[in-house]
């Protein structure tokens, strides 16, 4: 029964070797995908260009509906998965300001070491500015540390928020991300339409 390392399966000195092969595919999986654009990414708040939402979602629902069903068959224990505790004020206003960088360079911190992988110049660009921006929050910390710690809820999960069983939680969810699927579908043929006739 999974986990595998936290149960012995597997020993403990392979969790760097995993992590190492999983990073490689995971980065293999973005550029893959069209995630070392900018252009791609940044498509999505313009209306351009959905893939980045179409391959979260479907991410999304494979992770949850396979943990799922892995747990109804005894092949995982959810119970030992860790849930990143939640800092609901700090989370929101991060959320905020990463969506904003998201916007103006094209890229979050992930999908910026796949477009340097391939020598994207606008890629280096971002990266040297997250790592400027890293530098500079660890040294006003202290003046930011009481918001830091704000808004804690502990590890929660949003079936525990909302009350509503997992498995009908999952079936919403899915049902949400096809629509999302169409609607975006047909947002993305009007949008690129627009921009042939003004040949934006």
């Amino acid at each position: 029964m999974g986990p595998l390392i936290p149960n012995g399966i597997i020993g403990e000195g392979w969790d760097f070797v995993i992590a190492i092969l999983l990073g490689i595919a995971f980065g293999f999986i973005l550029e893959a995908s069209g995630f070392s654009s900018s252009r791609n990414l940044a498509g999505v708040f313009y209306g351009y260009n959905f893939v980045v939402l179409r391959v979260f979602f479907t991410a999304l629902i494979v992770a949850m509906v396979g943990l799922m069903y892995f747990d109804y068959v005894g092949w995982l224990d959810l119970s030992q998965i860790f849930i990143l505790p939640t800092y609901l004020t700090p989370m929101i206003v991060g959320g905020v300001i990463m969506g904003f960088g998201f916007v103006i360079g094209g890229y979050c911190p992930g999908t910026s070491f796949t477009g340097i992988a391939i020598g994207k110049l606008d890629a280096i660009f971002f990266t040297v500015g997250l790592f400027v921006g890293i530098f500079l929050f660890s040294l006003t910390y202290p003046l930011f540390e009481g918001f830091f710690d704000s808004g804690y809820l502990g590890n929660v999960t949003l079936t525990e928020l909302t009350g509503i069983p997992a498995p009908w939680f999952a079936f919403a969810f899915t049902f949400v991300a096809l629509a999302a699927f169409w609607g975006t579908m047909l947002i993305e043929k009007r949008v690129r339409k627009n921009m042939k006739q003004y040949k934006f």
